[in-house]
């Protein structure tokens, strides 16, 4: 006798292929043969991920953000799309490229990436990377021990700020609306209104 279905029944998903994992040392490898020539690539748990294709909002905010924090750090101490070194354990298999780094020390003194006791803040643009930015790198980056982190979210034109690492995970999240002004830990006495990172939105 025929039963009747009152769900349309659904399949498990079929298992996913097996992914490569990638080292640093691996991809030095692939840069010397010119592999990855022309195309911006970031190592993230192992995982190569396009930095490229950027909306012109994500190039707008990231403007001005970098234009502020040259007038607060000086150009010798802030440096854009630049890779860091993280914790000792994720080292092997992540070279995350933040949109901006604030060091420590001039640019000079480096000859290899920053280490996290280098570096006094990160910054990362969001439109479409929002939630790995959050999740992933904002967990990256306090395993680091990496003190400050800002992700500016493009779409709802607000800055989530990321401060006190502590095992694996930062203690404080707060996120400062186009209204707000924020301060770097590191430059306490500069503030910066949100909204201005974010000029193609009026």
């Amino acid at each position: 006798m025929p039963i009747a279905l009152t769900e349309t029944p659904v399949a498990p998903p079929p298992p996913e292929p097996p992914r490569k994992r990638w080292t640093r040392a691996e991809c030095t490898i692939l840069e010397a043969s010119g592999l990855l020539d022309q195309q911006r690539l970031e190592l993230v748990q192992g995982e190569l991920i396009s930095k490229m294709g950027k909306k012109r909002s994500h190039v707008n905010t990231l403007t001005m953000l970098l234009g502020w924090l040259i007038q607060v750090f000086g150009s010798d101490f802030v440096n854009p799309a630049a890779p860091v070194d993280v914790a000792p354990e994720d080292n092997p298999t992540n070279e995350p490229e933040p949109d901006v780094i604030v060091l420590r020390r001039e640019l000079s003194h480096f000859q290899s990436n920053p280490r996290p006791q280098d570096v006094v803040l990160v910054v990362e643009v969001a439109d479409s990377s929002l939630t790995f930015d959050l999740t992933v790198k904002a967990r990256l980056y306090a395993r680091a021990g990496i003190a400050e982190y800002w992700v500016a979210d493009v779409l709802a034109r607000q800055i989530y700020v990321h401060r006190g690492p502590d095992s694996g995970k930062y203690g404080s999240v707060v996120i400062y609306g186009s209204q707000e002004t924020v301060s770097p830990l590191a430059a306490p006495h500069a503030e910066f209104l949100v909204g201005s990172a974010f000029p193609q939105l009026g």
